[in-house]
């Protein structure tokens, strides 16, 4: 096998060990094994039906015995496998003459021969071997990335609940936050588009080369094939699609693959704010003994992290999006330009895992300085201007806006400029005690509060 070093693509080279749990759902052996047991399942749910009596059920030790063939295949079998197909020019039929090969030498299974992969197109196969591993590659390691940075996000949110920070909107001096309530607006942002992705409901169909059951129907007249087909699929923990052509329209997947993308936006605003934030100096990383951060600079400490996840999403999406947008394009029953489309769903949600883990060790390494923050505050007492506007509106104070306009737009304003013009206003004593004793880190509203509820 060739090394590491000489992979064409960077999830099966740099950056093949964050990759490595798509490998068992996403790989061309991964692949082959899902059609396997998707073979494997129609022929027993044909055996176990009584009224086609010309295949008997299938005792318990021969149902074991298809199941040890799947826990065992192996890469040598993918190989075999493979061999096959570079003689039919076709991957699923390869797997029926494997599966054929195997079973024969099994008394019980020889009867049963010709009913491996009955009535089937190859869509039939493909359809719910795809539905499969991506469900369960969202639910098994998808998901659980995700929520290990939600949880990441929350943690900080709720340790940095109180910690006022300047905003900037424009990239100018706003209304103060705290730096937990801009970590839980992402926390709580993310954990919305997770739950658009387990939302998606999952469908797939086996009902022949159209999608009218002619095979099955021309070869058991009285069968009831679309309800046998209907229970199938919702054995596999898939939703029944009764409408299809050749293919399953990928309707349910394009959806998925938008939510994905959707996330990733998210995802990439975190990236691109965290690296600000890290740039104003709001936060440290923590360094570690033999790192480098420049060849040529040694005092750098560069946000290597957000920049690796926000590349990542790029490549990401481009793919997640382009997938959403081709695979449900089909010309008439069925042309096969998704097919080729459809094998890169693994890499679209491979950069995408590496973008949650870069991201994910990026929030590992932050240390809030708050000294540089209340710096920050300190030097920009003219967003106190909002709190006197609103005061002075409340006591009729009039022209408010344009008063505080005229000394603070485009200026400076310190604590002593501020609080000589608040002196100077006609409103009751209590209301002025209270703006001469507000400071830029105590104008945070109920962020600590919304911080600690994420």
């Amino acid at each position: 096998m060739p090394s590491p070093l000489a992979a064409l693509s960077p999830l099966d080279g740099r950056y093949a060990k964050g990759a490595d749990p798509l490998r068992g759902y996403f790989s061309e052996q991964a692949l082959i094994r899902y059609r396997l047991r998707i073979e494997l399942e129609w022929l027993q749910a044909l055996a176990a039906e009584r009224s086609l009596k010309e295949l008997k059920p299938f005792s318990p030790r021969t149902v074991n015995g298809f199941a040890a063939l799947l826990k065992g295949f192996s890469e040598k079998d993918a190989e075999a496998i493979k061999a096959i197909e570079a003689e039919t020019n076709h991957d699923v039929k390869a797997i029926e003459l494997w599966l054929k090969s195997k079973l024969a030498k099994n008394a019980e299974a020889q009867a049963g021969l010709e009913f491996i992969h009955f009535a089937c197109t190859s869509e039939d196969i493909n359809n719910l071997s795809y539905a499969l591993m991506i469900a369960e590659s969202r639910d098994q390691v998808m998901l659980p990335k995700l929520d290990e940075l939600v949880g990441s996000l929350k943690k900080l949110a709720q340790k940095h609940a109180a910690l006022p920070m300047l905003s900037r909107t424009h990239g100018q001096a706003a209304s103060p936050t705290t730096l937990g309530k801009e970590m839980a607006n992402f926390a709580h942002r993310l954990q919305r588009a997770r739950e658009r992705i387990a939302a998606v409901t999952v469908l797939g169909k086996i009902n022949g080369a159209v999608g009218n059951y002619n095979a099955h129907s021309i070869a058991y007249p009285d069968f009831e094939w679309e309800r046998f087909a209907k229970r199938f699929v919702e054995r596999l923990g898939l939703e029944f699609n009764p409408y299809t052509t050749q293919i399953e329209p990928h309707d349910w997947l394009a959806e998925l693959l938008d939510a994905y993308a959707r996330a990733n936006s998210v995802l990439l605003d975190l990236d691109r704010d965290l690296w600000g934030y890290i740039s104003l100096g709001y936060f440290r990383q923590r360094t570690k003994a033999g790192e480098v951060g420049s060849s040529t600079m040694p005092h750098k400490v560069n946000p290597i992290d957000f920049e690796n996840s926000e590349g990542n999403v790029g490549i990401a999406n481009a793919l997640l999006r382009h997938l959403a947008e081709k695979l449900p394009v089909s010309r008439w029953q069925r042309d096969l330009s998704d097919s080729t489309a459809q094998r890169n769903v693994g890499t679209a949600l491979g950069h995408t895992l590496l973008a949650y883990g870069s991201c994910l060790r990026g929030l590992g390494k932050l240390e809030a300085d708050a000294a540089r923050l209340a710096a920050d505050l300190d030097a920009n007492w003219e967003v106190l201007t909002e709190a006197v506007q609103q005061v002075m509106r409340r006591h009729g104070v009039p022209d408010a806006y344009d008063k505080l306009k005229a000394i603070s737009r485009g200026k400076r304003l310190d604590r002593r400029q501020l609080a000589a013009f608040v002196k100077s206003l006609p409103i009751p004593p209590e209301a002025k005690k209270r703006l001469l004793a507000l400071t830029p880190g105590k104008y945070t509203g109920l962020a600590t509060a919304l911080a600690k509820r994420v």
